[in-house]
Order: structure tokens, then sequence, then C-alpha cells
């Protein structure tokens, strides 16, 4: 996928979220989520270079783009949208927690589409 792609989706997963959880569907607001964070950071990654093809290499482009912007949200950011993956599997959090969640993601493609 491409830089261009990768973005796209991010923004339509992340509206698919927030209409699953007006829609009343927690679970399946969560993993759309979660998948806008991971898409979003992917798009980085392909730009820079950077591996993305696991979580472990996602969650090392969170800690070097911290690093890189001094920006100390990014990482807290990215674990809040994994807690929504979580969430798909345990359906225990209430929609006010995803909607929590789904802001936290909104923040992070806010930061991460700011970036060169």
């Amino acid at each position: 996928m491409t830089t261009q792609t990768y973005h796209e989706a991010a923004l339509n997963l992340l509206g698919q979220a927030e209409t699953e959880l007006q829609l009343g569907d927690a679970r399946q607001a969560s993993e759309k989520g979660w998948g806008a964070a991971t898409q979003i950071l992917k798009s980085i990654c392909e730009r820079r270079g950077w591996q993305h093809r696991n979580y472990k290499a996602l969650a090392r482009a969170a800690k070097r783009l911290e690093e890189e912007t001094g920006d100390l949200e990014i990482r807290p950011l990215f674990r809040s949208a994994n807690l929504l993956h979580v969430n798909f599997y345990e359906d225990a959090e209430e929609p006010q927690i995803v909607a929590d969640g789904l802001g936290d993601v909104r923040r992070l493609i806010d930061k991460l589409e700011a970036l060169p």
C-alpha cells in the first residue's frame, strides 16, 4: 500500500468507528478505531521507510516518532488505541470509554498528519 492509501484508510476507518459507536456497536467501533490508528502510523512508517508489518514494529515506530518530535503523547495515544483492539475481543468497555478511545485515535491522527 502507499502512504496515501494508508492515510485514506485511517480516515475511513475512524469515520466507520464513529458510526458504529452511534449505532450502539462498541465492539466494532473499537476494532475500527484500532485499525484507524494502525493505518495512520503505517502511513508515516511507509514515508520514512520503517518496518510496520506487526505490532512490535508499530510500537517501535510510535517510540521513534515520540523521540523524533518530542511529543510525549504519541505512545500513550497509540496504547489507548491498542486498548480498543483488546475491547474488540473482550467487549467489556462501556460506550463512553470507547468514545474516549476514539477521541485519542483522532488526536493521534491529527498529530501524525501534521508530520512531514
